[in-house]
């Protein structure tokens, strides 16, 4: 969004028309509500930031339910929002911790600080570019005076009043400058710099955070590091320090299904489980204790080995599951060609096949145009490798722990 187009929107002509329009859920509908207002006499500015928004609107419900109907957004702060329910979270550790205040430096739209401020906290809020920080001041004005947001940069507008009740948030910027562009950027460019932003968390308490995959080896040494997963996608990684960071904890894996969670901790990487044959049961990790490294945790609790050791599968004859890993109750194993796999689909009726792939380049959507799918039963096939050897697990679903 241009800052035109900003001024536009943020006109009582211009809200009252986002609100009346309500959301645009297709990119095909978005044509035509930019033919149907333009044809109304309305400017292209207004058009053109009404329409945007209420495309955006529609995707934000994914991120912020109900409260996207009320929500102004950029594409690209849209992508990098934490997602409500997680962000609650943040919120809960910084009122566990007996925090009262905090400085979000680098706010973007303002999805952290709309938990922050509804937890009751005090919340200082700045973003560097100038649309983003209205943006994100019209998303936090229900909350008057306890949430006020600056346009300006993290470094210069870090409170210099350090007490045991404030703390830092940050959310460096991993892409580049606007508001539609998303190419990815190197972990040198992000904004604030990580260095900059790791030497802060060392003297503050702090909650930085990243993405998931970013290198583990330039984390911190003396930072809790907590990766979270959200309905089965690995959605963040955040660094915790000073007050908000739980003594003994250096590794989390946080499993967010609907309203429930779960969380493995544990004071370093966990040692792997040997590996095993396969057994009655196989165990997909989900992917935050894939990150944390806590795989081997999970193992034990399920008297469970390792599949292969370069591969990210747990096997055991136990009947156990948990909500740390997917599991599979196998049926048989066969060579990983469609011949051999088509074969036994036969025998037992597959109609209906989910494929998952582990350890093997295939793209399991060519792989499933060459197989034969005729029958009402349905199942899971596996697609992995157990040492030198390519083979496809039969599997049913175990009904997911809570």
């Amino acid at each position: 969004m241009e800052i035109s187009e900003l001024r536009a929107l943020l006109t009582p002509e211009g809200l009252e028309l986002l609100d009346a329009l309500g959301p645009v859920d297709q990119v095909a509908d978005v044509a035509r509500a930019v033919s149907r207002l333009r044809s109304a006499g309305h400017s292209p500015d207004i058009v053109s930031a009404v329409v945007g928004q209420a495309h955006l609107r529609a995707k934000a419900k994914a991120k912020f339910g109900d409260f996207a109907a009320r929500m102004l957004f950029t594409r690209a702060g849209l992508e990098q929002a934490t997602r409500l329910g997680v962000a609650a979270r943040h919120a809960q550790r910084m009122r566990r911790a007996g925090i009262t205040s905090v400085a979000d430096l680098g706010c973007g739209i303002g999805g952290d600080s709309l938990a922050f401020a509804g937890a009751g906290l005090d919340v200082q809020a700045v973003d560097a570019d100038e649309v983003t920080a209205a943006i994100a001041a019209y998303n936090l004005a229900p909350f008057g005076e306890s949430a006020v947001v600056r346009h300006g940069t993290a470094q210069e507008n870090v409170p210099s009043d350090a007490s045991d009740t404030g703390a830092i948030w940050m959310d460096p910027a991993r892409r580049t400058s606007g508001h539609s562009e998303t190419r990815r950027v190197s972990s040198d460019d992000y904004s604030p710099p990580l260095d900059w932003a790791f030497d802060l968390a060392s003297r503050r308490p702090t909650g930085i955070k990243l993405g998931p995959g970013h290198d583990r080896d330039a984390l911190p040494t003396d930072a809790e590091a907590q990766w979270v997963s959200a309905e089965g996608s690995v959605v963040e990684l955040v660094l915790w320090t000073g007050a908000l960071a739980r003594a003994g904890v250096r590794r989390a894996a946080l499993v967010i299904r609907g309203e429930r969670s779960h969380e493995l901790t544990a004071g370093a990487d966990a040692e792997d489980v040997p590996v095993r044959g396969l057994g009655a049961f196989l165990h997909e990790p989900d992917g935050a204790v894939i990150r944390a490294r806590l795989i081997g945790d999970v193992g034990r609790s399920l008297d469970a080995g390792m599949l292969d050791e370069r591969i990210a599968y747990l096997t055991s004859d136990a009947a156990l599951t948990s909500p740390f890993v997917q599991s599979f109750r196998v049926r048989e194993t066969m060579a990983a060609n469609p011949k051999a796999v088509s074969a036994v689909l036969k025998t037992h009726g597959i109609g209906t096949l989910e494929i998952k792939k582990r350890g093997m380049d295939v793209d399991p959507a060519a792989f499933r145009k060459k197989l034969t799918l005729k029958g009402s039963q349905s199942a899971t096939l596996i697609l992995t490798r157990i040492g030198d050897q390519r083979r496809a697990i039969l599997a049913d679903r175990v009904p997911a722990a809570h």
